[in-house]
């Protein structure tokens, strides 16, 4: 019998490695025996090693006979930067694994677990595909739509506000929001905002949270203006479609650039922070977004989370597509 548990624990390793893998996927890996865990991995930074090849070499000897426990199936494509992960498995004479998600890429696509049965270890696949999915969901997505997973992220007050009518938007929500939005970052690949943004508040968009400030995201400005330097520089948001290495992409503002995704309908996910003020008049959120009827705004969003941080309250929406 599997324990839940330790896929469980497979794909927590995965999501913790969000935003340091790309292109990559974000893999999580356990190796137990009778239920006792003889090691992890997860996909390091750049990609390599992958979480089972570091796991397998953390194991050593006493992966014979075990069972190993991955968030996505085991790579099956020659690479010359060493051997498949399904041929390391089968090689370490792993008795049985559980994968939780096939790998849609068509070098492996069921190929790993082919190989892996070939080899005579049993394979079971499925077993918290649901979690597994939501780790994955930048990686998947960039297969399926050939682009990021987009995330906006939004700090508003009650009434919809992004800043008084001067611009002044310092600090709408409290600490507890920002260190959250921190934790955003540190899971995405790349961050971008637009020429306004960069022109008003010449942001930093790093990670401050101890810890964490190597996990600091690339940079990138909307614009149809000269480069920045440390900037990347897309002229549309249909320029998402060339960032070919990254998997999750935060847009953090201003208005005008989230208007611009959202009416390119290249959002995937809205996170709002809501502060408990009222401001009236004053800068709004979004502009115009291509609907004319209240009906068309229906049935695309939809509720996915919201909790209380601190004083304020996050709101998270997923596209519905």
């Amino acid at each position: 019998m599997s324990d839940p548990s330790l896929i469980g624990q497979a794909i927590a390793l995965g999501a913790a490695a969000r935003g340091s893998t790309a292109p990559n996927p974000n893999v999580g890996c356990v190796i137990a025996e009778d239920g006792v865990v003889i090691a992890r991995g997860a996909t390091q930074p750049g990609g390599r090693p992958h979480a089972e090849a570091l796991a397998l070499a953390k194991a050593g000897d006493a992966a014979k006979g075990a069972t190993l426990y991955t968030s996505l199936e085991p790579c099956a494509h020659t690479s010359d930067r060493g051997p498949t992960c399904a041929t390391l498995i089968a090689a370490a004479g792993v008795a049985r694994v559980i994968i939780a998600l096939e790998d849609p890429d068509s070098r492996t696509a069921g190929q790993g677990a082919a190989m892996l049965r070939a080899a005579g270890i049993n394979v079971t696949i499925g077993e918290g595909a649901q979690a597994a999915r939501h780790s994955l969901a930048g990686y998947l997505t960039r297969l399926s739509l050939g682009r990021p997973r987009i995330t906006l992220k939004l700090a508003l007050s009650i009434d919809g506000k992004l800043a008084l009518p001067s611009g002044e938007s310092k600090w709408i929500t409290g600490e507890d929001a920002r260190a959250h939005v921190h934790l955003e970052r540190a899971a995405s690949d790349m961050i971008l905002v637009g020429r306004g943004t960069w022109l008003a508040d010449s942001p930093s968009l790093d990670v401050r949270l101890p810890g964490l400030e190597d996990h600091s995201p690339r940079r990138a400005l909307l614009t149809r203006g000269d480069a920045v330097d440390g900037w990347e520089t897309l002229s549309s948001p249909h320029d998402v479609h060339r960032l070919h290495d990254v998997n999750d992409l935060l847009v953090e503002g201003g208005s005008a650039t989230a208007t611009a995704f959202l009416a390119a309908d290249l959002v995937d996910r809205i996170l709002i922070y809501r502060a408990p003020i009222l401001i009236g008049e004053g800068k709004q959120s979004l502009g115009y977004i291509g609907l004319d009827a209240i009906a068309d705004a229906h049935n695309r969003w939809r509720s996915e989370d919201g909790r209380s941080l601190g004083v304020d309250r996050l709101e998270i929406y997923e596209r519905v597509r």
